[in-house]
């Protein structure tokens, strides 16, 4: 029996008005019926290019591919028409795009986006039963339990439906056994930096609390309220840095925002010794670019109308501070640039105004490992040079090991354990830290969608 998806000699190149960039170069591989086939790489090394050019959804004219062939069922895809193509895309091939929040539409309700066939995540794949599933990062950004969770449901679909699956991921814990020999030697590692004992503190709240009404009937009179964060008590040093686990939806990035006086919430809050809870707009701006941010969604947190120049000075600009030279590809927009590379755009956004407190919402969910190891590097050096404060967010626990001092883990907006990182990894006094914390260790040990089943 003849392949699902046959690639030969595979190039796509992106043509603008002053160079032609070659994106991908002679790539080959078959996907066999009911089997599972991981690609991997570094960010940026053309592993969605090849999965969009199997569906062809590239942005031609502007990609095209100067040799190569791409057959489904023994037809070749470039160069198919319309008719053909359709026939194809959400029946035969279905997919799951890396960046959820940019390829679903906001106006319209996921019931209604499923039953229109669009890729909703994995109800996309109970909806269309295809014969191929793309999954693109399917759980970058999530939690260690939820990521187990949607590698398990995979499976379970697959085995369902007899799908074949090509899984797209820099995450090598998934795919850890076939993984490069370098890019395992590159796994974030090390340990946090030495903290002064005498440090001052940054910031810090106490008894710290977000509750959002929950309003009824007519007159939208408040009937209760959800406890987003419920009683959290924190104190980050210069040079420290204090990490936030917990799943998704535990309330880690309400508790940053309040931090940062982006959302209201009631108990003390002090930053640089002073009491910044209450305080208007006006008399926050002066202390806006000594508290900054890199949000969880690089590309939505990117303007598309702006270069990167633009980007990396428009803080300085609004600081009244020296401009900056914008870095590498200054003149290029966020859309031309993979998503771990947009993340290191936002990165650098926030460090160029060279902040006292850096808060970092999952700043390394959409890096490969070799990166990621570099940017937990170039964080502790930072750290090092500029005793910069650190709130860290993140599922990985690897990372927050590597570069964390102290961690308080969430649930429900509750703190259910907090301590030294070191003690809460080599022994967690709650149940519920342990089951997060086994559920990491049973991630690493998957060997889901490694290799062909």
């Amino acid at each position: 029996m003849s392949a699902l998806v046959r690639i030969r000699d595979l190039a796509v190149d992106f043509t603008s008005a002053v160079e032609t960039v070659r994106a991908v170069s002679g790539v080959s591989f078959d996907i066999e019926r009911g089997e599972t086939m991981a690609l991997v790489g570094e960010s940026g090394s053309g592993k969605s290019v090849t999965a969009l050019s199997i569906l062809q959804l590239l942005p031609y004219p502007v990609a095209s591919h100067p040799s190569g062939s791409i057959e489904v069922d023994g037809t070749d895809v470039i160069g198919a028409s319309a008719r053909r193509l359709r026939q194809i895309r959400g029946d035969r091939i279905s997919m799951i795009f890396q960046e959820p929040m940019t390829s679903l539409n906001p106006l319209h309700t996921i019931g209604r986006q499923v039953a229109e066939r669009q890729r909703v995540m994995i109800a996309m794949a109970l909806a269309c039963e295809p014969d191929l599933l793309i999954a693109d990062e399917p759980t970058t950004a999530l939690d260690v339990t939820v990521q187990a969770q949607i590698l398990k449901l995979l499976g379970e679909l697959q085995q369902r439906l007899g799908m074949a699956m090509l899984l797209i991921t820099h995450d090598l814990s998934i795919v850890r056994h076939i993984a490069d020999r370098m890019l395992i030697a590159a796994e974030p590692k090390g340990e946090p930096l030495a903290v002064d004992g005498a440090a001052a503190e940054v910031v810090a709240c106490d008894d710290l609390k977000i509750h959002f009404p929950i309003k009824a009937g007519v007159f939208r009179h408040t009937v209760g309220h959800v406890k987003a964060v419920d009683g959290v008590t924190l104190s980050i040093r210069e040079g420290q840095t204090v990490g936030i686990v917990g799943e998704s939806g535990s309330g880690k990035t309400t508790l940053a925002l309040a931090l940062l006086r982006l959302i209201s919430s009631d108990g003390p809050i002090t930053f640089e010794d002073r009491s910044i809870q209450g305080l208007t707009f006006k008399r926050m701006r002066p202390l806006r670019r000594r508290m900054q941010i890199v949000f969880q969604d690089p590309f939505g947190s990117l303007s598309p109308r702006m270069t990167v120049r633009q980007i990396i000075e428009e803080g300085l600009k609004l600081h009244r501070l020296a401009n900056g030279d914008g870095g590498g590809d200054p003149d290029r927009y966020p859309h031309e640039f993979s998503g771990g590379q947009r993340q290191r755009i936002a990165i650098a956004r926030a460090l160029v105004l060279k902040p006292r407190l850096l808060v970092l919402d999952e700043p390394t969910s959409a890096l490969d490992m070799s990166v990621q190891a570099q940017i937990i590097d170039l964080l502790r050096a930072l750290q090092a040079r500029h005793r910069l404060a650190y709130l860290f967010i993140s599922h990985d626990l690897k990372v927050v090991r590597a570069l964390c001092h102290e961690v308080i883990v969430l649930r429900d907006g509750h703190m259910v354990e907090t301590g030294p990182t070191e003690a809460i990894f080599e022994a967690p006094q709650t149940a519920y830290t342990q089951a997060l914390l086994a559920a990491a260790l049973d991630l690493e040990a998957t060997e889901t969608g490694a290799v062909r089943m």
